[in-house]
């Protein structure tokens, strides 16, 4: 195996709050190999954000305490100075952040915002980072770039928006790009047009972390899948191994609940029982036993991160997962019948 471009190892981020400290991320352990791309996926709250903007050390907030090792080409982010941060963030390590509305300045042009970025990194000048600004709002799918390049973030629609700041990610070609969410507010003609250009970067030979709530859009484009659930993994593996022979009950859960093309329409979609875990009262044993219908006294301790290529933390037997979530299934599908019927 080629060794990772990035290696994050037991990363860990709290919260000090007036009821006390508040874990968000607990543990967290992958790594991402050149060229490769990682889906990460879990519902809102499972620490999928908070762990990236860690990784590039954008909680700078004196109550946010983050610990652990993410190297990057062999050297620890966490323990660079700010100066040597400040020359990897943008250039070698790109982020497309999840909220448009707020990610870019209100009082200067997108197009000299793209070419600040350029012209931070880079020496060219200034007509040149302006053309490939131009050039790079084309890419994304805005119409007349060359003169809406002049324009302020508030005459951009949000999905306008969303697509100028991945113009500004992809601005300088970087070895990663880790996307938050970066095809939430757009239609799907436009939404394929950011999933090839983050294919055609990917297939310059830089990686790609692609945080999604779309199962679809990871089982277009992963490699591998990353599985969080209370700042915790519970599943990693390759992206075919996921979706074909999910492991852990999260899992099993998130897939069931994708909708169906083809086979027998269902009444309702099975769901997850209860609600997402508070980052403030994540059990000390399986964050996920208080929703999972297969729980039994193992579940009160941890279960660590195991397996081969194919990972996941979970005390089920291995052998009996593919009927012991038949059984989860028919118990959800049961569970939300019965609920349709007491609505109705």
């Amino acid at each position: 195996m080629p060794e990772p471009l990035l290696d994050v190892r037991d990363l860990r981020v709290s919260f000090r709050t007036r009821t006390g400290a508040v874990t968000a991320v607990d543990g967290l352990s992958f790594s991402v190999a050149p060229g490769e791309v990682l889906g990460v996926v879990g519902e809102s709250g499972s620490g999928k954000s908070v762990s990236m903007l860690a990784v590039l050390r954008l909680l700078t907030n004196p109550n946010v305490t983050v610990s652990g090792e993410v190297l990057f080409r062999g050297r620890d982010l966490l323990a660079l100075p700010d100066k040597e941060m400040r020359a990897i963030r943008g250039r070698e390590i790109a982020m497309v952040f999840q909220d448009p509305m707020t990610a870019l300045t209100p009082v200067y042009t997108v197009g000299w915002q793209i070419a600040e970025q350029i012209r931070a990194h880079e020496q060219v000048s200034r007509k040149k980072a302006q053309a490939r600004a131009v050039q790079l709002l084309s890419d994304v799918g805005i119409p007349d770039a060359a003169s809406r390049v002049n324009a302020y973030p508030h005459e951009f629609s949000g999905g306008m928006r969303q697509r100028a700041v991945i113009a500004m990610a992809l601005s300088c070609s970087p070895a990663l790009l880790i996307a938050d969410e970066p095809t939430t507010a757009l239609d799907v003609t436009v939404q394929a047009q950011i999933l090839d250009l983050i294919r055609e970067l990917n297939g310059l030979g830089s990686a790609v972390v692609l945080i999604t709530h779309d199962m679809g859009v990871v089982s277009q484009i992963a490699d591998r899948v990353l599985v969080m659930y209370g700042g915790r993994a519970a599943e990693e593996g390759p992206r075919r191994a996921v979706f074909h022979g999910p492991r852990h009950p999260y899992t099993w859960g998130l897939l069931d609940s994708v909708p169906r093309v083809g086979g027998a329409r269902l009444r309702r979609l099975p769901t997850i029982a209860g609600m997402p875990v508070s980052p403030g009262n994540i059990p000390e044993g399986c964050a996920f036993a208080p929703r999972c219908r297969l729980r039994h006294d193992r579940c009160e301790e941890r279960p660590a991160l195991s397996g081969d290529t194919h990972l996941d933390a979970c005390w089920l037997p291995p052998d009996d997962r593919a009927a012991l979530r038949l059984t989860a299934r028919s118990s959800a599908s049961a569970a939300t019948d019965m609920d349709t019927e007491a609505a109705s």
